[in-house]
């Protein structure tokens, strides 16, 4: 699986249309070049349907979000349906404000989305308003850990089964589902969460790799996962070694990204598939 969607990024070189926040906007953009993709961050309304449709894919952001930005994530995602371009959302800080959850409602009754990823307090606040997440399983999970995994796999599954749309839930454990299958990755390190805009930068590459992989979205899902766990790990070896900080480990993520292979991953990778029933 993974050399097949590593190979068709390089053969592909997919566009990227980048519809992000303004503090990761530097680092999406790099992490999508180091990935082996091509990145445009426009975000206005007037110019949005044109630059989609030069690309393969579309990933909006709502960290930094206004009315003016949503207006374009709206354009370029119906846009994007129309010439059937994977589209990824992340819902940054959904659950910080009334405006943010309703910028959420209107893009789902609006956009068609591939790939929904968050974390897991921003997928609960998702399943909440789809009326989903009513379980104490599910309602009262703050962080993915093993004694809980169950109750968020439910939630992912029962939210891909509602949303048409494949979940992806970031954490120390990491889970990406369908209504059907369900993946559980445990790569990455607790120094990212040091390094603002990783979440942000993962998206970015689940934007290259389903760009480059159209047909394979959640193969190419679930190995942006991988590459962002490994490297993660990776990164933070390197700063242990030359006794760097916080602001070396993003730049040896990049790298680690940039130099990438299908035979490091398939080394490195702590992954898990099952069938839900």
């Amino acid at each position: 699986m993974i050399k097949d969607i590593l190979d068709s990024v390089r053969k592909t070189n997919p566009i990227v249309h980048n519809i992000t926040n303004y503090v990761a906007a530097n680092d999406c953009a790099n992490i999508t070049l180091a990935c082996g993709g091509s990145p445009i961050m426009s975000d206005d309304p007037e110019e949005v349907e044109e630059i989609t449709t030069l690309c393969n894919a579309l990933v909006m952001n709502l960290g930094t979000l206004n009315p003016r930005k949503l207006e374009a994530m709206i354009k370029a995602g119906r846009r994007a349906n129309k010439l059937k371009h994977p589209v990824i959302l992340d819902p940054v800080g959904i659950g910080a404000s009334s405006f943010r959850q309703q910028a959420v409602k209107e893009l789902l009754n609006t956009v068609d989305f591939q790939v929904i990823k968050g974390n897991i307090s921003e997928i609960k606040t998702i399943g909440k308003k789809k009326t989903i997440c009513k379980g104490v399983d599910a309602s009262e999970i703050e962080s993915i850990t093993e004694d809980n995994i169950e109750g968020a796999i439910t939630l992912a599954t029962e939210l891909s089964k509602d949303l048409g749309a494949i979940i992806a839930i970031t954490g120390a454990i990491d889970i990406v589902a369908d209504k059907d299958l369900v993946y559980i990755i445990r790569n990455g390190h607790p120094s990212m969460r040091n390094v603002t805009g990783t979440g942000c930068m993962l998206s970015s590459i689940i934007g290259v790799l389903v760009g480059a992989n159209p047909h394979k979205i959640f193969d190419a899902t679930v190995t942006a996962f991988c590459i962002m766990g490994v490297c993660g790990e990776l990164a933070y070896n390197k700063i242990v070694e030359k006794f760097q900080g916080s602001g070396s480990l993003k730049i040896h993520l990049i790298d680690s990204v940039s130099n990438m292979d299908y035979k490091i991953l398939e080394e490195k990778i702590k992954i898990e598939k099952f069938f839900k029933n």
